[in-house]
């Protein structure tokens, strides 16, 4: 009876164990996309800035700036990247693809002098 009871433990503390994996191995998993990143966002369309540099970094495919601005964005498992900039009344919308070491893609949005649009290229860090 007494190795039932340890067989039977074994086997539920086991079945937990893999339960536990399940739901917290995907939130805490890093992608091929996370480090450090160093973008170049480039206006082709409207009054912004004609270019700038940005560092950002992606985290468990989380896409952060660190910066002043609100940045709400995401790569998928296959490279995708959607990200929303937010400053003020001033935004920004961006999409594209990574690879493991370079990304390319389109942004528009609004800036303080109207609409804007444009393209971005980026470049893994280190």
């Amino acid at each position: 009876m007494e190795i039932h009871r340890r067989i039977h433990t074994w086997i539920t503390c086991f079945l937990l164990a893999l339960a536990g994996v399940a739901v917290v191995g995907p939130a805490l998993a890093l992608t091929l996309y996370d480090g450090e990143w160093s973008v170049v966002i480039v206006t082709r369309m409207g009054a912004c800035d004609p270019s700038y540099r940005v560092g950002v970094q992606i985290a468990r495919g989380a896409i952060d700036s660190g910066g002043l601005a609100t940045v709400q964005g995401q790569v998928t498992s296959r490279g995708g990247v959607k990200v929303t900039v937010r400053s003020g009344n001033q935004w920004a919308y961006g999409s594209g693809f990574l690879n493991k070491n370079h990304g390319r893609g389109v942004w528009k949005g609004q800036g303080n002098s109207g609409a804007c649009g444009g393209t971005w290229l980026a470049e893994r860090r280190g």
